[in-house]
């Protein structure tokens, strides 16, 4: 061991993993010691897996959802409502919806949500895509599905106000999501019933 700490490798291991999302150093250091004591084969099967996703996943030129291909399964999939497109924050909250079995339409994943304390814009969310979307497909109600936080609120304020002009209906999830939740934590009940009982945003 380095005199005052680990030696250089292993460091270099809890700080990478130090920089992931969620993971503390003390977090930091369990992780990377049950790499270094886990078997061989165990390692190279999760460096091969995290390779294989960076290099086959990308974005979805639709909906700007996580895909494999061009079109991502759900833009992909000829039954889904075109009419109906929901505008979610994250990835992980298409899978939120899909749980709930209740929603047929498309989504639109903006990849954040305007945080002008951390320098988040419009301009740096999936905005244009969007955009493009209500222009040229066959779109009659947006729902903004974005957070119950200052955040997410403040994002579907934006979104309301960019496509209310462009003719299509802009509703807002309804009441059952707790305030300053995040949707990928809610239950397939809670989302289903805010999904049915959601309002227009510009009329409240």
């Amino acid at each position: 061991m380095a005199i005052g700490g680990y030696t250089a490798p292993i460091q270099e291991l809890i700080d990478q993993l130090g920089r992931l999302p969620g993971i503390g150093p003390k977090s930091a250091q369990r992780i990377a010691f049950h790499l270094l004591k886990a078997p061989a084969g165990d390692v190279e099967e999760l460096s091969a897996a995290i390779d294989e996703a960076k290099r086959s996943v990308r974005f979805c030129r639709r909906c700007c959802n996580l895909a494999t291909d061009d079109l991502c399964d759900i833009c992909g999939d000829p039954r889904r409502e075109e009419s109906l497109i929901c505008v979610v924050e994250d990835p992980r909250d298409v899978v939120a919806f899909e749980r709930t079995g209740e929603f047929k339409g498309l989504y639109h994943v903006l990849h954040g949500a305007i945080n002008p304390m951390e320098g988040v814009g419009p301009d740096q969310l999936r905005m244009a895509e969007l955009l493009r979307r209500v222009g040229d497909e066959p779109v009659t109600e947006v729902i903004v599905g974005t957070n119950p936080n200052l955040e997410g609120e403040a994002t579907a304020m934006y979104v309301a106000s960019v496509l209310a002009p462009l003719g299509v209906s802009v509703t807002r999830l309804a009441s059952g999501l707790p305030v300053g939740g995040d949707l990928e934590y809610a239950d397939e009940l809670t989302l289903g019933r805010a999904l049915a009982g959601r309002r227009d945003i510009l009329r409240d």
